[in-house]
């Protein structure tokens, strides 16, 4: 009688600590300590490429991260201030759906302008080592979305979070630490639902958050023409990528301030806008069809196809996602019901679609050769592997870094491994949802099979920049 009870207990503590898991996201606070991870050094390859590309270990860094091409890019600042592309990572993990996070347990990744800070590296993290991407920001607490601790971590493992590999999480965790250590006080994050081309806006007129991919489309442009951090703001519940005349600050339900614009920039930004907007209706013109992507619960870069082993719900992926054409005549039904339906037959099954879109992008062209001028924006040369882990050099421990305090330390005890739910069910992953993401959450993509890769361009404001346009185009 006692033991039944006692397994009666157990079984309602494990549903208890499930539930609490699924709404929580990638909340950490059974991390391990492991600060030994947090100061790895840079790969010696890395290195090296920084200095062909005329940046260094303590210059500033932005990242870069495209859910339906699963990738992160990271970015290095010039010794002319301009950011130029460093390398690339295949993404291991991604939950949900193309479009933005809206609340708390609805396994989407954020897509917006996000900042990173000192104190949101976690070296102590139950994922390996992780850092908070900072959702929610401005412009989603203005719009009332829920949710929290959306991290880019290791453990190949997702929950609405950004999830690469140990080895990979490993590299970018050192990049940015030396950043900070350098005198950087934040990193821009730019999440994209998917890369901005022409193509893939035009096969995503019909989705339901079109106007806000648009809005997220002018601040990669800018970040496109000029190579410079985009600076972003939040006013009038829109983002706005300027800043504000004078010093004053935003308010992200009230009206707008006065904006100091660069009008260089602006009109390179708006000229490169209307060519895009041209090759879209030239490509709606030639019979591009309007499309939804829908995954069974996101995806992972090509280069993990044969690790489902280690991936979080490997059975939600092993099938590529599906790519429904929408109807746009006038007399079709709403587009609403349309990605129901669409929905609806890959969650159910009904007439099994056969999936006509590759999981994500395969590994783009190669780089320019070293001193060439153009600067490629989309994940040229890519040169990490999966299972790649730093190099054996000798590192040190930045003071600025080691002073800086962690945001989730005091939430991770250091005594245990594992928790007491993972000993008692024998399992160190906390199990994920059957169903997929809420139909409100989700937001379709353009979809393309095959590389979305930038066209070459001088690394500074170029007006004649174009969009990132397919490999082979």
């Amino acid at each position: 009688m006692r033991a039944g009870r006692a397994f009666k207990f157990l079984g309602r503590f494990a549903l208890l600590a499930v539930g609490a898991a699924l709404l929580a996201g990638c909340e950490e606070d059974l991390g391990v300590s492991s600060n030994a991870r947090a100061y790895s050094p840079i790969p010696q390859a890395t290195l090296e490429s920084m200095s062909a590309k005329g940046t260094t270990k303590n210059a500033p860094v932005l990242i870069r991260a495209f859910k339906k091409e699963a990738e992160l890019e990271v970015w290095k600042q010039g010794a002319d201030g301009r950011y130029v592309f460093l390398k690339s990572f295949p993404m291991c993990r991604w939950s949900g759906q193309l479009g933005p996070k809206v609340r708390e347990g609805d396994r989407q990744v954020p897509e917006g302008f996000y900042t990173v800070t000192p104190g949101s590296m976690n070296p102590n993290s139950a994922y390996y080592l992780s850092f908070n991407v900072g959702y929610p920001n401005a412009y989603d607490r203005a719009w009332g979305r829920t949710g929290g601790s959306i991290m880019v971590h290791g453990i190949c493992s997702s929950a609405g979070c950004f999830s690469m590999t140990d080895g990979q999480i490993e590299e970018i965790y050192a990049i940015m630490r030396e950043a900070f250590a350098g005198g950087q006080h934040a990193v821009q994050m730019q999440s994209f639902p998917f890369r901005m081309t022409a193509e893939n806006m035009a096969k995503a007129r019909l989705d339901p958050n079109i106007a806000f991919w648009r809005e997220l489309k002018k601040g990669a442009d800018e970040f496109e023409v000029t190579r410079m951090q985009t600076p972003v703001g939040v006013c009038n519940k829109h983002y706005v990528f300027a800043k504000a005349k004078g010093g004053a600050s935003f308010d992200a339900e009230s009206a707008c301030p006065p904006l100091d614009l660069d009008n260089e920039v602006l009109r390179a930004v708006t000229d490169k806008e209307a060519r895009d907007e041209g090759e879209v209706k030239k490509l709606v013109a030639q019979g591009v069809k309007p499309v939804r992507i829908v995954y069974q619960d996101g995806g992972q870069n090509p280069a993990f196809a044969h690790r489902f082993a280690e991936v979080s719900r490997p059975d939600a992926i092993a099938t590529a996602p599906t790519e429904f054409v929408l109807d746009d005549a006038p007399k079709a039904k709403p587009v609403a019901l349309q990605i129901a339906a669409a929905r609806k037959a890959v969650g159910d099954g009904l007439g099994k679609p056969e999936p006509v879109v590759a999981l994500a992008a395969a590994i783009p062209a190669k780089p320019p050769a070293k001193g060439a001028k153009p600067v490629l924006a989309a994940s040229a040369g890519r040169t990490d592997k999966a299972d790649t882990k730093p190099d054996d050099v000798t590192g040190t421990v930045p003071a600025a870094f080691a002073a800086a305090p962690s945001a989730y330390a005091k939430d991770e005890p250091k005594s245990a491994t594992r928790s007491f739910f993972d000993r008692v069910m024998g399992s160190a992953e906390v199990p994920a949802p059957d169903a997929a993401p809420a139909a409100q959450a989700a937001a379709p993509a353009a979809a393309k099979p095959g590389p979305q890769a930038s066209a070459a361009r001088k690394p500074g404001l170029d007006a004649s920049a174009v969009a990132l346009s397919p490999a082979g185009e």
